[in-house]
């Protein structure tokens, strides 16, 4: 069996507790995380341990705080407020899990749902995202990543065009997959609001609700929008349910195109609500 499951951010037991839940074989079963597995929670490095443990049985997304992980580890970054990633940053199998989270792809395709962290923009067709995701992966994976972590971070370009080039492209894909809520109907992204539905900004909407998105129809599910909540429509899942913050951890058990059965289960940890 298959099942997607909304953002971790740390919190192991709630990944334990699912798991038992479903009675998930490692032999048997198959789970895709929707990124974000660290990272606001209490148990960041015992979270990565356990995936990395379950082999080819886990697909993990990278989401925004992965990245920042990422960026942290190679000094580009300083730790926030509120980050949990020191107990990551101080093991003795650092190097390995870092190595092991940078294997990690931005989109997947499985049991026909296209899996983001965060988004598509309206212009992308679904092998275009797949496509372009895979660029950004090439270079995660190279002995010279860290030289593309130090221009991954901005908000520019705002808009798609097929002539980007360098690394003004790959933030642009990063920034559609890892951070995307909002943008307009050109395409162009918003990363001002985190809010949920009720107040887009002015002139922007939700990436799924743009007319003529090109992915259209094809079944998408993310994460990475605890404001928005669980969204369940027959072509979209919306996962991230703010387990950190002290709602549920969700997983969705999908195939061939379609959602058989939604599984939660409760976060005993509640931190203040943020991104």
């Amino acid at each position: 069996m298959h099942y997607l499951i909304g953002d971790l951010q740390g919190c192991c037991d709630a990944l334990g507790r699912l798991l038992q839940k479903i009675d998930f074989s490692p032999s048997r079963d198959q789970i895709h995380l929707l990124g974000d597995l660290v990272n606001r929670g209490p148990a960041s490095l015992a979270t990565l341990r356990r995936l990395q443990g379950l082999g080819s049985a886990a697909t993990c997304l990278l989401g925004n705080h992965d990245l920042h992980l990422l960026a942290t580890a190679q000094g580009v970054r300083k730790q926030h407020r509120g980050d949990t990633l020191s107990d990551i940053l101080a093991a003795p199998d650092r190097e390995a899990l870092l190595a092991w989270l940078r294997q990690q792809p931005l989109a997947a395709f499985e049991q026909g749902w296209l899996l983001v962290h965060a988004g598509v923009v309206p212009q992308w067709t679904r092998a275009q995202t797949l496509l372009l995701a895979a660029e950004v992966q090439q270079v995660l994976r190279s002995p010279d990543f860290g030289d593309f972590l130090q221009q991954m971070y901005g908000n520019e370009p705002e808009q798609w065009s097929e002539q980007l080039g360098g690394n003004a492209r790959l933030r642009f894909i990063v920034n559609t997959l890892t951070r995307l809520r909002f943008c307009d109907a050109q395409g162009r992204l918003d990363f001002k609001s985190k809010d949920g539905l009720s107040s887009p900004p002015e002139g922007f909407m939700p990436w799924f609700d743009v007319p003529g998105r090109l992915t259209a129809g094809t079944p998408i599910a993310f994460g990475h929008w605890s404001t928005l909540g669980l969204t369940v429509r027959p072509d979209l899942l919306a996962l991230d349910t703010g387990c950190v913050w002290g709602g549920q951890l969700s997983a969705a058990r999908v195939e061939n195109g379609r959602m058989l059965e939604l599984i939660q289960v409760s976060c005993d940890q509640a931190q203040k609500p943020g991104e």
